[in-house]
């Protein structure tokens, strides 16, 4: 199951919209609140460069890419922490998913109605983080109440878990988000079971309407890169999105090319989602199948060989490992053999983004 991004935002800021875009999928979405009142799921498919290019020099039977599952979240509102709009149900979604992308209103349409009567991206965005602390402060709160029991009947109970969520505690309620806090990987281990909210990675997604594209001036743009910070933000007309994701992939490349532009908004959203998850892609080729394959920075040979099948991992030899860029430039893995490109790993060996691996096991 690939790792998911869960899309929210206030209602009526284009997220049905855009999922539908992202993954061809057909969910409703209407200009009134609270259309979407279920979550709807659906996988879409990396963009991958390389990986065109290796099914174009090795001609396999099949090619099969790695993907991303977006999770569509309906609308959250002010109050969404104590019930309102249904918000305990939508909060709940927003636990599950491994990243967030939050859709941010940047356009005017009197067609289309904004919950609080406005335009204005800050406060917003200040609503929905605001509902995510406040759900995270009453999660921390009975964990806290709950350690604080068991350090009573363990009096040598270990305390760092406490004192963890003691410090998440006192930055919510100064309102600061729990990424932001500066936690180590050992100290975000501990907590991980509770699934805070304001820990998950989050991208902000702008969406402008039509007439603002490649216009960094924008003052509702403006306003989400002050909140933000601009490294954050992803601007794109979900709009013209959904239109260039019903052409066909033909006409797609003219489409952008005229908007000035190499690569689609959606594009660029899947490749930051799969930034913001911490993944790297490497490649196999056996028995006739490319295929890529999605891994957290940081997996290690044995693990990743398990990725690909567990009698792979039970009985892991070892791991012969090329790299793309020399793969894309002799043409042939009895080429890179001759030339000793071919690497023999075990499996304390990180694999790399790009890498190609032929993993060696016994049965």
């Amino acid at each position: 199951m690939p790792l998911s991004i869960g899309i929210i935002g206030l209602p009526n800021v284009g997220k049905t919209t855009l999922f539908n875009a992202l993954t061809q999928a057909d969910a409703e979405a209407s200009n009134y609140p609270f259309c979407t009142t279920d979550q709807n799921v659906g996988v879409t498919e990396l963009p991958d460069e390389r990986l065109w290019q290796l099914n174009q020099l090795l001609s396999p039977k099949e090619c099969i890419p790695t993907a991303i599952q977006f999770i569509d979240i309906a609308g959250l509102v002010k109050g969404a922490s104590r019930g309102e709009g249904l918000g305990n149900k939508f909060l709940a979604y927003i636990h599950q998913v491994d990243a967030i992308a939050h859709v941010v209103r940047c356009f005017e349409d009197v067609n289309v109605a904004h919950v609080d009567g406005s335009i204005d991206p800050q406060r917003d965005i200040e609503v929905v983080n605001t509902e995510l602390a406040l759900a995270d402060l009453e999660t921390v709160e009975k964990q806290i109440a709950k350690e604080n029991k068991l350090v009573k009947i363990e009096p040598k109970r270990e305390t760092q878990r406490l004192e963890i969520l003691s410090k998440i505690k006192e930055g919510l309620e100064k309102g600061i988000a729990a990424k932001d806090l500066g936690l180590t990987e050992e100290q975000v281990e501990l907590i991980r079971a509770d699934n805070l909210l304001t820990l998950k990675p989050t991208m902000y997604i702008a969406n402008i309407g039509e007439e603002e594209v490649g216009n960094e001036e924008s003052p509702y743009l403006r306003a989400v890169k002050e909140s933000v910070g601009p490294e954050n933000v992803i601007p794109i007309s979900v709009e013209i999105e959904e239109e260039i994701s019903e052409l066909p992939p033909v006409e797609r490349k003219g489409f952008l090319e005229d908007l000035g532009s190499e690569q689609s908004g959606l594009d660029r959203i899947v490749l930051a989602g799969y930034r913001l998850l911490g993944l790297i892609t490497f490649y196999t080729i056996a028995n006739e199948k490319l295929r890529a394959w999605q891994i957290l920075k940081g997996t290690k040979a044995l693990q990743a060989a398990g990725k690909v099948h567990s009698d792979m991992e039970r009985g892991f030899i070892r791991a012969e490992v090329v790299k793309y860029e020399q793969l894309e430039e002799y043409k042939t893995m009895a080429e890179l053999h001759h030339r000793g490109l071919v690497h023999t790993e075990g499996k304390e060996y990180q694999i790399e983004d790009e890498d190609v691996v032929y993993f060696l096991f016994k049965v």
